[in-house]
């Protein structure tokens, strides 16, 4: 039963070394098995054809492969490309393949639901179900860039670990998937291509400074007013602007990359020019680039679409200070696969929920 048997990632390539010569096997088995796992993707221990029967039948014996595969699959009419990904023990999570003219981008989740329950997005109506694990995360980048080589004939270009759950809640098994993603042993993407979003925890936005990452940050902020930011996000009653800022400062003494500010916009709530000033006080604390992102319905969503007008109004006075500011228009929202709609109606995800109730 795959319960009595070690997940076989994660083992390090000095524990697998140590693993084979308990059975008389040298080091270049332990590295080709290595190479299996993480440069080729392997699904199984059958994949691995130029490993002996002696080491396979150990393998299989002894250890489980934790991976994902695609369950289901959505073809939105703009080419983005939703998938739900079901685990080894049953849980389902959701990645996107955004494709446009100019780059092909990966959107995966680090964790199964999210604890954190930000009113405008469908992922926070989940329970928290477990974290995935380094493995997982690196699977959905294979499997999304197989998906874009497959459909677009292109690799992937990016990857933002913008889905379901929150990375910085998941630490240890965030760095571990992109290690393998970023490696050369593994995926080799560079960590510039990957971008890392949190709803804003400080001691962890603080550690990854201590760390000195390599891949982007990005925080979804959606209101620089403490009031407003604590009706639609709970994070922030322990997590304020105040000591966020205070973080960002760190992590940027610490690693000199600009930070990402996302600001989803809703119509009357945090679209007017007092906002946008608010925002750009906000953006004095560290070198910021900002992402304007239009609301994506959810169902029974309090929220909506603020009007056209009124967001290229708040983009114009941004820009007229000076500060980079991208209106991003969102992809797959007939297919629900938009930012803040993953598991909106992912029929797996709500039998899952309930079934765990």
């Amino acid at each position: 039963m795959t319960q009595e048997k070690k997940n076989i990632r994660n083992l390090s390539l000095n524990d697998l070394i140590a693993e084979l010569e308990t059975i008389g096997e040298k080091k270049f088995r332990a590295k080709q098995v290595y190479e299996w796992l993480w440069k080729n993707g392997a699904r199984n221990f059958d994949e691995m054809h130029n490993v002996s029967k002696k080491v396979i039948a150990h393998l299989k014996d002894n250890f489980f492969l934790d991976t994902l595969h695609v369950s289901d699959q959505q073809k939105s009419n703009d080419g983005t490309i939703k998938c739900a990904f079901q685990s080894f023990d049953g849980h389902i999570t959701e990645g996107v393949l955004i494709p446009t003219s100019s780059r092909v981008t990966a959107c995966i989740s680090s964790q199964v639901g999210c604890s954190l329950a930000c009113k405008f997005c469908a992922t926070g109506r989940l329970k928290l179900m477990r974290n995935l694990s380094p493995g997982e995360i690196y699977d959905q980048v294979k499997l999304l860039n197989d998906l874009a080589e497959s459909e677009y004939d292109q690799r992937l270009s990016n990857i933002v670990l913008m889905g379901m759950g929150e990375p910085l809640l998941n630490y240890k098994n965030m760095l571990g998937g992109i290690e393998m993603i970023t490696s050369e042993k593994g995926l080799g993407i560079s960590p510039k291509r990957i971008t890392v979003s949190t709803a804003g925890i400080a001691k962890m936005i603080k550690k990854l400074g201590d760390d000195e990452v390599k891949f982007n940050l990005a925080l979804s902020l959606h209101a620089a007013n403490d009031v407003k930011r604590t009706e639609i996000m709970e994070i922030n009653d322990s997590n304020n602007l105040t000591v966020l800022a205070e973080a960002l400062r760190y992590f940027y003494d610490k690693t000199k990359s600009r930070v990402t500010f996302e600001y989803i916009i809703f119509k009357d709530f945090n679209d007017s020019l007092e906002d946008a000033r608010e925002l750009a006080e906000f953006c004095k604390n560290v070198p910021v680039k900002i992402n304007i992102i239009e609301y994506n319905p959810i169902d029974q969503g309090e929220f909506e679409q603020a009007d056209p007008e009124k967001v290229d109004r708040f983009a114009n006075f941004l820009e007229s200070l000076n500060l980079v500011v991208n209106v991003r228009r969102s992809r797959g929202k007939d297919i629900d696969a938009a930012c803040g709609q993953l598991a909106n109606k992912n029929k797996a995800v709500a039998l899952k929920e309930r079934v765990l109730k």
